[in-house]
């Protein structure tokens, strides 16, 4: 049983004929989880008001959060109708390496906090659905951890603009056998996420009365993931951010965030020169800068705002996405941001995407059954694309073009 679950460990694999598992394979305790919205609602009966809004709000009007989501519902699709759809395979070749799905799981920092051990359960859940997921620089477990649970994992790295600084972490992802980075261009500072305020959220955290008050009522959380923490790996660290181990979470020492201002394309480029694996450029929103991050050697750009959590008011990826995939030749074009439907994921793909990241619904899958959760949000996403493709007409994603999407607002 995982730390922060408690449901039965099998959980069906997805069906890709078309036929929906028994319902007894499903768990009791995942009975209502039918998309990846109610995840969410059932986290947040679970956590804290404070840690539920640390993962679930955006910055500011909430409105890049907003525009992210409604921006894939501007587009209706045309299926194509008596097309042989059996022996469907959303299955996609990424990096070499072929994946049983499009998506995969995101870098999401500070998971631990949430979650039991969530970055070790997402790496698991990862490879036992074959996903890719991306390690956060925020996350208390050291990177070295999960890339022993995972050897695929991806690192995402948030850096400041000192290239010695850049250089001696590098090295340490590349020593520990990472062979994809995640270089993320959107954080020269934090965004301004009022409501961590609202709900006495900080960082570090303050054990003042309001808080210790919320964490006695969600004894779930207080016990399964806080209590197991301290107790059996003690006070959890940022471990990531820098080559050396970062400060407690906890303590008044906060993380090395200096000089990321400073942080500019031209170091992009010496860590392309320095990095002999595959380069992923993340949190880019304009053609302009994908056509950069092209120019400079990136395998692969993430057009992403953040999930809404940087500048308010962002533009949706998914109103660049076919501007960037028009020019992408060899790069590799993802998105993040707003996704939550196996229908999303077909209209991104038809307008130019490679591959999806899918961020929040995961880490409510840990919150709520560990390992199994996660991979029974997995397994919800991945059946709704493979009844999505056979209501498209086609068999492999592949075949998706603009001509299956109308833009109708």
């Amino acid at each position: 049983m995982d730390g922060a679950g408690g449901a039965a460990k099998e959980v069906a694999e997805p069906s890709r004929s078309g036929n929906k598992p028994a319902a007894a394979a499903v768990p009791r305790a995942f009975r209502d989880l039918l998309a990846l919205d109610d995840f969410e609602r059932h986290a947040k009966r679970v956590l804290p008001p404070m840690i539920f809004q640390y993962v679930a709000g955006g910055v500011e009007t909430q409105s890049a959060v907003k525009m992210a989501r409604d921006a894939y519902s501007r587009y209706a699709f045309l299926p194509r109708m008596f097309v042989d759809v059996s022996g469907r395979d959303q299955g996609v070749t990424l990096f070499g390496r072929r994946y049983a799905h499009p998506f995969g799981i995101p870098p999401l920092g500070g998971s631990a906090f949430v979650s039991y051990r969530a970055d070790l359960r997402f790496a698991e859940a990862a490879k036992r659905s074959n996903v890719p997921m991306i390690l956060s620089a925020s996350a208390l477990i050291t990177l070295e951890d999960v890339i022993a649970e995972n050897r695929d994992a991806w690192f995402q790295a948030y850096l400041a603009g000192d290239q010695p600084r850049i250089d001696r972490l590098v090295d340490r992802v590349e020593r520990a056998g990472y062979e994809t980075l995640v270089v993320t261009g959107d954080t020269p500072m934090l965004g301004n996420r009022e409501h961590n305020t609202r709900s006495g959220f900080s960082m570090p955290i303050r054990m003042t009365p309001r808080v210790m008050w919320q964490s006695a009522l969600h004894p779930r959380w207080l016990l399964g993931t806080v209590a197991q923490t301290f107790l059996k790996h003690g006070a959890p660290h940022f471990e990531n951010t820098d080559a050396e181990r970062g400060p407690p979470m906890m303590s008044k020492k906060v993380r090395n965030t200096n000089k990321r201002d400073e942080l500019a394309w031209r170091h992009v480029e010496a860590i392309r020169k320095r990095w002999k694996g595959n380069l992923v450029v993340k949190g880019l929103m304009t053609p302009a800068d994908a056509r950069i991050a092209q120019s400079c050697g990136a395998d692969a750009v993430i057009l992403s705002n953040h999930g809404g959590r940087q500048l308010d008011y962002a533009i949706a990826p998914l109103d660049t996405l076919e501007e960037v995939a028009s020019f992408k030749q060899d790069m590799k074009v993802i998105i993040d941001s707003g996704i939550r439907r196996g229908t999303d994921v077909m209209k991104a793909i038809s307008l130019g995407a490679d591959f999806v990241f899918v961020g929040r619904p995961f880490l409510y899958g840990a919150v709520l059954g560990g390992t199994d959760g996660v991979q029974h949000a997995i397994k919800v996403l991945a059946d709704e694309i493979d009844r999505d493709m056979a209501f498209l007409g086609v068999r492999t994603l592949d075949q998706l073009t603009p001509a299956h999407v109308r833009r109708v607002a």
